[in-house]
């Protein structure tokens, strides 16, 4: 196992440095709320999904229903690769954008390993799911709009937990294998391909894959 020394000290071996990351914030307060648990996401957004789920059968039919809530996971998949590539991958060089851009994704190339930082916290995930179903309540209505966002919030958790798997767990099926390996290239080859970490698929659409890369 590879170590490194430091100045003043005993070697540090790189899966510490890839698993501790360091505070955010100076306040110990602050710093708390910027680690979560992985069940975290499970406890707030599965009641979410079901609820929503539970209302859209009250506007349509339980085929109609499952029609929006695959729509509303297709939608999430291109929302993920999206948000990914431009905005966790937009890196200023310097000032607020740049310790902007290490708080939402630079630390976590920095530590990967992290298992308190591979999920969003509460205090993000919330008000932006709410700002999400917002947008799509004024595009799809109230009869569609809770069918569309069950799907896309289970996207969401689908994500959050295939993330965290794929970087604390080592797959034994194909498909789970070839998403960590696109993930793990992603982290340590180059940051400027596979940006879809649940739906790979959209960087073979988009030029951005990395699979070239093992031939």
């Amino acid at each position: 196992m590879s170590e490194r020394p430091l100045s003043d000290g005993p070697a540090v071996r790189r899966t510490d440095v890839l698993r501790a990351s360091p505070p955010m914030f100076d306040s110990r307060l602050l710093d708390t709320f910027s680690r979560v648990h992985p069940i975290v996401p499970i406890l707030i957004f599965l009641p979410v999904i079901f609820a929503l789920e539970a209302w859209s059968l009250s506007f349509v039919t339980a085929l109609v229903a499952f029609g929006l809530f695959a729509a509303g996971y297709a939608l999430w998949t291109l929302f993920e690769y999206w948000l990914h590539r431009i905005v966790f991958h937009f890196e200023p060089d310097r000032g607020v954008g740049a310790r902007m851009h290490w708080i939402i994704h630079g630390i976590h190339h920095e530590h990967p390993n992290d298992p308190l930082r591979l999920v969003m916290p509460p205090a993000v995930s919330i008000p932006l799911g709410a700002l999400v179903f917002g947008a799509l309540y004024l595009v799809f209505g109230k009869h569609y709009a809770p069918g569309v966002g069950a799907g896309f919030f289970a996207g969401y958790l689908a994500y959050d937990m295939l993330h965290y798997y794929v970087h604390h767990f080592r797959p034994h099926s194909r498909v789970g294998k070839l998403l960590r390996e696109r993930h793990m290239r992603h982290h340590f080859q180059d940051d400027t391909k596979g940006f879809g970490i649940s739906a790979p698929y959209w960087d073979e659409v988009f030029g951005t894959s990395s699979r070239e890369q093992s031939r």
